[in-house]
C-alpha cells in the first residue's frame, strides 16, 4: 500500500499590524526597562524593528548634529553618512519635523541613494520636549508601497517608547 502525505496549508492569519505593532512595544519596553544610555538602545531599538517587521532592508537613526543628520546606530547595508537638512527623505522629515512615507523612492524629489535596493521608505523625526530635534528613525524596503497610515501609527508609538525611556538630554 502506497501513501501519499498530503502538505497542509497553515490556517494561521499573519498577525494584523496593530497586534505585531503591541507585540514589538511590549518587547521594546523589556529591552529598555534598566538602561538608559540612548546609543545602546538606539542600537537595540534598530534591531528590533529590522528583526521583526518584514520586507525592510535598512532600519535605523541619522541624529541631529550641528544642523546636519549623522548616521547612528542602524541594521541594513552600509549608509551614507551626512544628510543635509531639508534633503532627501530623512532630512526633509527633520526640517519638516513631521512623518513622511514615499511609496516610490525615486520620485521623491532629491532622494538620496544610498541602497539602489530601497524603493519605499518612512523616516519619523524624533523630538523631546515638544521642540529639540534629536534626530530620524528611518526604515526603507526593496518593496513599493511597503509602508502606510498603519505602519505610521505604529513606528510613532515604539519612537515614543524608545525616546521616553531613552532620552536623557
Amino acid at each position: 500500500m502506497t501513501h501519499m502525505t498530503i502538505p497542509q496549508t497553515s490556517t494561521a492569519r499573519p498577525p494584523a499590524k496593530s497586534e505585531l505593532y503591541a507585540s514589538i512595544a511590549s518587547q521594546l519596553r523589556s529591552l529598555l526597562e534598566n538602561e538608559r544610555d540612548f546609543i545602546a538602545n538606539a542600537a537595540n531599538f534598530a534591531s528590533l524593528v529590522f528583526y521583526s517587521l518584514p520586507d525592510l532592508n535598512w532600519a535605523g537613526f541619522y541624529l541631529h548634529k550641528n544642523d546636519e543628520l549623522v548616521l547612528g546606530p542602524f541594521q541594513g547595508k552600509p549608509a551614507c553618512v551626512r544628510i543635509a537638512m531639508g534633503k532627501g527623505v530623512c532630512g526633509t522629515a527633520a526640517q519638516q519635523r513631521q512623518t513622511i512615507l514615499v511609496d516610490n523612492v525615486h520620485e521623491f524629489p532629491g532622494h538620496i541613494a544610498c541602497d539602489s535596493e530601497s524603493n519605499s521608505e518612512i523616516v519619523l523625526p524624533l523630538i523631546i520636549n515638544n521642540e529639540q530635534l534629536i534626530g530620524v528613525f528611518d526604515l526603507d524596503s526593496p518593496l513599493f508601497g511597503r509602508f502606510d497610515d498603519d505602519d505610521a501609527r505604529g513606528l510613532t508609538e515604539l519612537a515614543e517608547i524608545f525616546i521616553a525611556m531613552s532620552a536623557k538630554l
